[in-house]
């Protein structure tokens, strides 16, 4: 079996989060040849390139890649016993990057990283907003707030409530047409679609709006672009509650139609879990939506 350097370990663990030998060098105290040497023992030992060089970049290879996975939750382990050590929660520090849809990234997450950033000040937050799901299993994000339950393997979600949402149009757009008076009035131009059009119209058909794809005269892939739309009076489209009270303007239609369920999972790789950085950004991510 071969033994590893830990010192060899977290030369390759820095330089690979840096993209940069001189970054990196300045973080450990090393000098630039001195950690280049203990990179390439590392290689020799393995007895495989872990960097490729692109111009003046260092990229990962594929199995450096594969190999930084296990060294970031080595590295977070090392971080965890340091901080039991001190008890110092202010000392937590690296990167946390969130993931979660343009309309919670623009309308619900501002507040929540703010007491992060309040809490937390030595962690960096980086906010990825996409609507489709983020592949946790390469790194593109470390917590993801999702709205359907996890199931790939070696993925963790938790729970965190459950939201609603419902049909909304500007007072002006009421005020210019008609109110529809069943869910089946929806069905028509004003309503405006979301992303897949063929996915969309079928889950719409699926609560009781005969829409079809190609009954759609705007769409929008953003949610945000279409909230900004239905603000403005251009049309008709559903949005979570929370969000719609934040914005006067706008009023609920068919206030007698049932809500639609909508659930709220934090999602992390299990490998992350011991990480003393993501806990707190995940309980704390936690706490503020379910107080949403």
């Amino acid at each position: 079996m071969k033994t590893m350097d830990w010192n060899h370990l977290r030369a390759f663990h820095e330089t690979a989060s840096t993209g940069s030998l001189s970054a990196a060098a300045r973080r450990l105290g090393l000098t630039q040849p001195t950690l280049s040497r203990q990179i390439q023992a590392l290689e020799a030992r393995l007895g495989v390139p872990l960097f490729e060089r692109i111009g003046r970049r260092l990229a990962l290879t594929q199995t450096g890649s594969d190999l930084l996975d296990h060294i970031r939750v080595m590295n977070d382990a090392a971080d965890a016993v340091a901080l039991a050590a001190s008890g110092r929660v202010e000392e937590i520090g690296g990167r946390v990057c969130i993931s979660a849809t343009d309309t919670y990234c623009a309308y619900l997450l501002p507040p929540v990283i703010a007491r992060i950033r309040a809490q937390a000040p030595g962690v960096s937050i980086a906010i990825v907003a996409a609507n489709e799901l983020s592949n946790l299993h390469r790194r593109e994000a470390d917590i993801a707030v999702r709205h359907v339950r996890p199931d790939q393997p070696g993925l963790v979600g938790r729970h965190v409530c459950d939201t609603e949402a419902c049909f909304y149009a500007s007072r002006d757009w009421t005020a210019r047409n008609p109110l529809p008076r069943t869910v089946a009035d929806l069905a028509g131009d004003a309503l405006i679609g979301f992303g897949d059009t063929e996915r969309f119209s079928a889950y719409l058909r699926g609560i009781g709006i005969p829409m079809c794809a190609e009954d759609f005269r705007l769409i929008a892939d953003s949610s945000v672009a279409i909230w900004e739309m239905v603000k403005r009076g251009m049309g008709v489209a559903a949005m979570l509650r929370e969000i719609a009270r934040r914005t006067p303007e706008v009023v609920e239609l068919l206030p007698d139609m049932p809500p639609i369920s909508v659930p709220v999972w934090l999602v992390t790789h299990k490998e992350l879990q011991s990480s003393p950085r993501i806990r707190l950004v995940h309980d704390i991510l936690a706490e503020e939506l379910a107080r949403l």
